[in-house]
Parts: structure tokens; sequence; C-alpha cells
């Protein structure tokens, strides 16, 4: 899709035929078809682009909810957007700050829109042309192009005079898929947080699997988790930065649920202890964040190996912070034997998770008999691979639902 084309969707003559599209079977079997009934009435550069839009709007539903239905997209800016639940987020820690945020890498405009869509003022700047046009087009969408203007530049070679507060977005896939080392990311990080210091408070985007050592001295990193799964880490600077160094953020999937943070307490490493009564799972983002001691030490339980992040505790405490398990046995691992047990249990759903072990789970399922055959009805049991030490250990446990995830 080029320029040329996405302006002319945003014709009137291009949202018939964005609406006829959005109305038509664009499943992979019928959508040939479709294409060649829109192109006998439409120009087919026009065709294109409004099913290239109709298709990523259905990929964005599960980033943007229903206002995915009235955004446009580039496939590199969906990728790299921010979700809608997450953009909120930060913006009520922007909340209340006077003055305007310069976003250098703004893409589609996902987190400058949530802010001005509460009322806080901003320019984006983004270096690729058609990425800009989709912004301002995004900004229109929602009636804040007012608010949030768009331009198209070189982040680096911004000037910050004259802003409160800066928010950056690197970007972080090229043409081979995703970047992980952070002096790879476009600009490169250490670039952005030199224009970052200009500013009075500021927070940058990065990827959760950024080495804890690379977040500068004096700034606060986020880890966040939206669902249960890690989908990002942001650093705050300056006046945004808060004391407590590391801070993991659970989002619900349910955008009306409670928003929970936990942060570093300065504790030590936790207690090395047997497996009590219960196995807690802490969620990504504490394990990004390094948390898994405020953790231990809510439920009143230590590791049972310090290298593994699994706590086990004798007490049954319920928090958003882990997804508890009751443990019925603990077995040295032998896939015999656990085939034997969970055949003498009478197991027919078996969940198996992992952690600090090398076995294949899919190839453990199916030699424990769980291999995608239908089986006998049972009841329902996780399997949990880990070790202690050196020594490979298996964990018969049952969710318990009152552990508050």
């Amino acid at each position: 899709m080029d320029i040329a084309s996405f302006r002319a969707l945003l014709t009137p003559a291009g949202q018939d035929v964005l609406a006829e599209a959005a109305a038509a079977d664009l499943s992979e079997g019928a959508l040939l078809g479709t294409a060649s009934r829109l192109r006998e009435r439409h120009d087919p550069a026009l065709v294109a682009a409004a099913l290239t839009q109709v298709r990523l709007r259905e990929r964005a539903l599960a980033k943007f909810g229903r206002d995915a239905s009235r955004m446009y997209f580039t496939q590199a800016g969906l990728e790299q957007s921010t979700r809608a639940s997450v953009a909120a987020h930060r913006t009520r820690r922007f909340a209340g700050r006077p003055g305007k945020t310069l976003e250098l890498g703004c893409g589609i405009g996902a987190d400058l829109i949530a802010r001005a869509r509460a009322g806080l003022t901003g320019v984006g700047v983004e270096i690729d042309p058609l990425t800009v046009e989709v912004a301002r087009a995004n900004a229109a969408a929602f009636g804040v192009e007012d608010v949030a203007s768009v331009r198209v530049g070189d982040a680096t070679r911004e000037h910050t005079d004259g802003y409160a507060s800066v928010f950056a977005d690197p970007g972080r896939r090229t043409a081979r898929g995703r970047v992980f080392d952070p002096r790879s990311y476009e600009p490169p990080l250490d670039t952005v947080l030199e224009m970052a210091r200009r500013v009075p408070a500021a927070c940058v985007k990065v990827a959760p699997g950024i080495p804890h050592e690379a977040v500068p001295d004096g700034a606060e990193a986020e880890w966040v988790s939206v669902g249960g799964d890690v989908k990002e880490a942001a650093l705050w600077m300056g006046d945004l930065a808060g004391e407590v160094g590391r801070r993991a953020t659970l989002i619900p999937s349910d955008a009306s649920e409670v928003v929970h943070t936990l942060t570093a307490r300065g504790l030590g490493d936790p207690d090395v202890r047997p497996w009590g009564r219960y196995l807690y799972e802490p969620d990504g983002a504490v394990i990004r964040a390094h948390l898994v001691a405020e953790v231990a030490d809510l439920v009143g339980g230590g590791l049972a190996d310090p290298r593994i992040a699994y706590v086990t505790s004798d007490a049954l405490r319920p928090t958003p912070f882990a997804a508890a398990y009751e443990i019925e046995d603990v077995l040295p691992f032998s896939v015999k034997r656990l085939k034997a047990e969970l055949r003498r249990r009478g197991v027919g759903v078996l969940t198996v998770k992992k952690r600090g072990s090398a076995v294949d789970v899919d190839r453990l399922r199916r030699d424990l008999g769980f291999g995608g055959r239908r089986r006998p009805a049972g009841g329902a049991l996780t399997l949990v691979v880990t070790r202690v030490g050196d020594a490979p250990v298996a964990l018969l446990t049952r969710p318990d639902a009152a552990s508050g995830r």
C-alpha cells in the first residue's frame, strides 16, 4: 500500500469501498473471488488498500477491541503498536503534567492518541511518510487531531526545547525479524535515552527482554503483562520515574478489572526450602522484573531451587501476582513411572508446565499417552516438570481456584 492509495481510501469513494470490503466474505477460500468482484467496479489499487485495511483491522481486534474498526494500520505499525489497555495505563501516569509531549517514533499513533483522548497535547514524529499518514488518519478518526499532531521527521534530529516530556518508541523490528539488542534499536537505545534526558520527564518503550544492566541509573523499569502474557517494558525517567527502581504491572484481559502493580522492596534472596503444600507460579512480568522474592514474601514461601522461579509454601495466600497449585505428589522424573501414576489416578485431562527443564512438552505428552487421541473421561491434573539442583522432578498438582488468578 502506497501513500496515494491510502489517501484515496480516505475519500468518500474510498470509504464506500472500505465499507463494502468490510461487509464481504474475506475468508481464505472466498478472498480471491471477493477481490475480483470489487475490482470489476472499483480501481484495483483502491480495492487492494481496502482489503488490506479490513484484514489488518481484524488482526487489530486483540489489541484495540472495538476501536480497531475505525482505525488504520500498516502491517509493521500494527505489530509494534501499543495495545489500548497498556497505552491507557501509561496515559494515567502522564496525566496532570503540564505542557506538550514529544513522541519519537509514534508509529500509527496508539500512545499519542491515548494521551490525546485524555486531553494531553502531543506531537508525534515518525520517519516513514506512509505511517505518518496513517497516524494522522487515526487522530482524525478519534477527533483528536487538534490535540495530537504528527509530522515526518528523523527522531535523532529532533529538538526537545519547549517540550515538557518525551515518549519514545524506537523500532525493534527489521526485515529479518525482532531486534533484541538495545544497541540495534532504530534509533539505538543509547541515542533515545540521551534525548530523553534533555526534558524534565520521559518514558521509553523497550522490549520486555531488555537486560537489567541496560536500564540507566535513576530510571524506573516497568514490565507489563496483559492477561498473563508479558507484552512490553518501559523505562520511566526524570519526574516520571518512581523511587522503586523496578515494577511489574499486570493488566487483565478484561479492561474493567483492576490493574495490579508489584514494586521492588529491597528484599534479599528468598529462602530455599523443601516443597510445601502449594506451588506458586509467578507472572512473567514479575519474573522479568526480578521480583520473585516479593512474591515469596507475600505468600510466606521460598524457592525449592534458588535458580528457578517457582515459589513453594505451606500457606494458601491469594495473590494476583502468581498462580497457585496444590501439590499432591513430588516424584523423581521418570516417564515410565509418571505414565503408570497418571493411569492409576484416572487422569483424563493433563496440562504440562516446565521451568528449568529441557524436556519437550509435546513429546512428553505423547509419551505419557496424551498425544491428542481421545482419552477416557477422567479428572484434570497439572504436571510441573522442573528440577532441584541437578535432580529432575515432577510435581503432580491441581490449580487452586481460590489463588486469585
